[in-house]
């Protein structure tokens, strides 16, 4: 399922274009047109709307700005709906717009669903919609990241069931790794932190504090501080309560209370309110009692002995030792020690820790050995199969003696410990394993094989990514392929092998095609010509969807040069009815 379509693009003042709208199918789309009429400019549109490099020799002469829009049909749930979510654009009915301008003074802005981004968004966002490939423009595949994916696609489960196993172990070993580091990176730090604990709560267990002791002690010192003074005070206190036994003639105040109520109890039945007065005074003689007798229990009990007093204060300058170092009162302090000894058993067990963590490093350095190894046996299984399909392909494409390959290699590590064993060597590894995948091509006999960009022409690279393309349709998940000049140097039979597999990648993904072959643009679900006016400058009108009688006019003109030919007409119809017949 197609999950991104490019529906249609604008394009204003660019090249030769003035102002046209090009309409795309779902399917296979082909643009012709005259050399020179601008169908180039379609694909450099395109290049434009998706983060490519912007040129101010584009812009049109006389034209402030170029501008180029784009809309697109995808699934919300697609990866560039979601990042371009991110970034604050929404889908609009399922619809993304998005565009970019260029100014005749080379200023460049982008914007996605009328929000202006980052040109670099668009970029990101071309990554998972649009693989384009001409003659000097190639993305996608190209790309050595992108290569080790589509392999590991193309392999099925043989190799995403142990890649899932790797990256699992792989991620728990970063976890044990970081954390072994820290340990051991930091053992002499920990080390002091331990003694120092352990000397805190060593000397806390010693002194052997009790909660809330210290304003026990603080209370009691003051108290004994001040011995003779309490006991004079309660000793006069309790002579005016109760009376002096050495001074019988003296008044007291339980006597003169006592007094007050027996006058009151006198005369009360005559008036309820003295009877509750007279009440009320006897209240107060048996509290006033009471508290003469606490008075003097006090005077007894007090203990003025200076040795108890040098004791308790001895006691308090220990615990003052323990607040000055530890906390703010002996509560903290025995907090800061309940936590102090659970922090240095954590540091004690260290030791344990580290071991335990290093065994399962090398557990699962073992075991990342070997699926790594298992990695590199399924790519390179799948390899070969890639290879041979995408070498039979270019020999339907024109190219019979090209030889395509597939080198998986590792690159060894200079500490043996620090990478995994894959064929007997230690290598380096990584999230997705040990592989680096890159696509090679030979183009000749005896031309040593060299990286597809590099080892074919303009026109022979656009052929080898074709078949790339096809054998890896319906794993590679751009769903949109631009090929431009993909028919260079190519005729005849090779030229309707070209449409067909265009055809056959069309089934999977949204195909676009600049061609200037009959045979291939017979192939296209949809064919697009344009056209220059007069002027020199392609117009809204300039750019037509061609059917029925137009369209054999065209592919007779592609064919014969002459549109108007009855052999040339007769020719393209029977070339029509060949692709149809041929899908």
């Amino acid at each position: 399922m197609v999950v991104s379509v490019l529906e249609e693009m604008r394009i204003r003042s660019l090249g030769v274009i003035e102002d046209a709208v090009v309409e795309l199918s779902p399917g296979f789309t082909a643009v012709t047109g005259e050399t020179g009429a601008g169908k180039t400019m379609v694909v450099t549109s395109l290049g434009l709307l998706l983060g490519g490099r912007a040129d101010p020799a584009l812009v049109r002469i006389g034209a402030k700005q170029a501008v180029v829009e784009g809309r697109l049909t995808m699934d919300p749930a697609a990866r560039a709906a979601v990042r371009a979510a991110e970034a604050g654009a929404e889908l609009d009915d399922g619809e993304l717009l998005i565009s970019r301008t260029v100014s005749a003074e080379g200023r460049s802005r982008a914007y996605v669903a009328g929000r202006t981004v980052p040109v670099g968004l668009l970029g990101e966002l071309a990554d998972d919609l649009v693989a384009v490939h001409g003659q000097t423009d190639q993305q996608g595949l190209l790309r050595p990241a992108r290569q080790r994916e589509a392999l590991d696609r193309y392999a099925g489960e043989a190799v995403s069931v142990p890649l899932a196993k790797y990256a699992s172990a792989y991620r728990r070993l970063r976890e044990v790794a970081a954390e072994l580091a820290e340990l051991t990176t930091r053992a002499r730090e920990r080390a002091q932190e331990a003694d120092l604990l352990r000397f805190g709560v060593e000397e806390v267990s010693a002194a052997g504090p009790l909660p809330g002791e210290d304003l026990e002690l603080a209370a009691e010192a003051e108290r004994l501080g001040h011995a003779e003074g309490l006991a004079a005070a309660a000793a006069i206190a309790h002579a005016a309560l109760a009376g002096n036994p050495e001074d019988p003639e003296g008044v007291d105040a339980g006597t003169l209370v006592a007094g007050a109520q027996r006058a009151l109890d006198a005369v009360s039945g005559h008036d309820p309110v003295l009877s509750a007065l007279a009440a009320r005074l006897g209240e107060v003689g048996i509290l006033l009692g009471d508290v003469a007798g606490d008075l003097a229990g006090y005077a007894d009990d007090l203990d003025a002995d200076p040795l108890r007093l040098a004791a308790v204060e001895e006691r308090r300058a220990v615990l003052a030792h323990l607040v000055r170092k530890y906390a703010e009162d002996i509560d903290g302090v025995l907090a800061w020690a309940a936590r102090s000894a659970t922090r240095l058993a954590e540091l004690e067990g260290d030791d344990d820790r580290i071991a335990g963590l290093a065994a399962e490093r090398d557990v699962l350095r073992d075991e990342l050995s070997g699926l790594a190894q298992g990695l590199t046996d399924a790519r390179e299984e799948a390899a070969e199969r890639f290879a041979a399909a995408v070498t039979a392909e270019l020999a339907e494409l024109a190219m019979p003696h090209a030889r395509v390959t597939v080198a998986i290699r590792q690159t060894e590590s200079a500490d043996p410990e620090a990478g995994v064993d894959v064929g007997g060597r230690a290598v380096l590894y990584g999230p997705t394993g040990a592989d680096e995948v890159e696509l090679l091509l030979a183009p000749h006999p005896g031309s040593p094989p060299r990286p597809i960009a590099k080892g074919a022409s303009g026109g022979e690279l656009s052929r080898v990514m074709l078949a790339v393309e096809v054998v890896f349709a319906g794993s590679d998940p751009v769903p949109t392929y631009l090929f431009d000049e993909v028919d260079a140097g190519v005729g005849g039979k090779a030229a309707v092998e070209v449409g067909r597999r265009l055809a056959r990648l069309a089934r999977t993904a949204q195909v676009v095609v600049v061609t200037h072959l009959p045979q291939v643009a017979a192939f296209a679900d949809r064919q697009l010509l344009v056209e220059k006016t007069n002027d020199g400058s392609v117009t809204r009108s300039g750019v037509t969807v061609l059917e029925g009688e137009a369209r054999v006019r065209e592919l007779s003109r592609m064919l014969a040069g002459l549109e108007d030919s009855e052999l040339g007409r007769a020719h393209a119809e029977e070339l029509l009815a060949a692709a149809k017949a041929a899908r």
